[in-house]
């Protein structure tokens, strides 16, 4: 026997016939959860208390672009907006659907964007301490330690190192050829810590590798590793050696990409390292080298010090 789900009434919205109708649909057809039809209310009582007693059926695309604008002023970020949005679109479907309602007015209505996240990005020494204190006592450890120092040392997403095969590597002029997003190709550099991790996998290779298989890096059955496997190994192995922080590959392209831009201040040149179609990509991390250059400055600077 099913448990039947209550209509939550402790929102604004619960009075209102119409709201009830579309909770109602959710419980029978939908079959939402309590925790679902309670966000569904908190977004309707918004959109109840926008329209501050106007028709629901004609509100306008104008009007409801209005509300997006006072939401935004009340701090809700783009992505609590455009969960908002969601939910009023589809009560509008219900409406018109079950009541005639002529128009949906969210359609086409969008959340503004929200700030893009600083990538997340180890320093120098945490990241060194990790990759250097990687065992080598067992083919997987090996293995393992090819694909982490690969990833930091040229900037590969997750999915270039699985999918990377042997033919692209030329570890003796240190350099791999890398298909990326949109089937686009890019050679990027190999740094000496990785060229000897990957020499060392190399040579064990043999051993764990089916005959026909074409990848660097293969798992215990010799096929290709997944990406999964690799985000996994990545957990096991921040757990081992007691790294307090989430470590996930994609925090190894960004560390390599903060690094070198730290270091150069080459926006051009870590573009094409990272495989980005667009410069405005990169930039995000100017903030996060912007961030680090603030932080020093606090640190350093003799009037910027804060007095004891």
């Amino acid at each position: 026997m099913t448990e039947s789900v209550a209509v939550p009434d402790v929102v604004p919205a619960a009075d209102d016939v119409f709201f009830l109708h579309f909770q109602r649909h959710l419980i029978g057809e939908g079959g939402a959860s309590a925790h679902t039809l309670s966000a569904y209310s908190r977004d309707l009582a918004l959109l109840q208390e926008l329209a501050a007693g106007r028709t629901y059926a004609t509100l306008s695309p104008v009007e409801i672009r209005g509300f997006v604008r006072k939401l935004a002023s009340r701090g809700l970020s783009g992505r609590s907006i455009a969960r908002v949005l969601s939910a009023w679109r589809a009560f509008y479907r219900i409406m018109a659907r079950d009541f005639s309602w002529p128009t949906n007015p969210v359609e086409g209505v969008r959340a503004p964007r929200s700030g893009k996240k600083l990538p997340a990005a180890m320093t120098t020494d945490d990241i060194g301490g990790f990759l250097d204190n990687l065992p080598d006592d067992d083919v997987l450890a090996v293995r393992d330690k090819a694909i982490f120092e690969l990833a930091y040392s040229s900037g590969l997403r997750v999915a270039e190192l699985t999918g990377l095969p042997l033919t692209s590597l030329d570890l003796a002029h240190g350099m791999a050829m890398v298909l990326g997003k949109g089937g686009k190709t890019r050679v990027v550099p190999v740094g000496q810590k990785a060229i000897a991790a990957l020499e060392a996998w190399l040579s064990l290779r043999p051993t764990l590798a089916a005959e026909t298989e074409t990848a660097v890096f293969v798992g215990k059955g010799g096929k290709r590793l997944t990406t999964r496997a690799v985000e996994l190994r990545l957990s096991q192995w921040r757990i081992k050696l007691g790294v307090a922080e989430p470590l996930y590959p994609h925090k190894l392209r960004h560390s390599c990409a903060s690094h070198l831009l730290q270091s150069s201040g080459d926006l051009r040149a870590v573009q094409e390292l990272l495989g980005h179609a667009s410069i405005a990509t990169t930039q995000i991390y100017t903030h996060l080298d912007f961030q680090h250059l603030a932080q020093i400055y606090d640190q350093t600077h003799p009037r910027a010090k804060k007095k004891d």
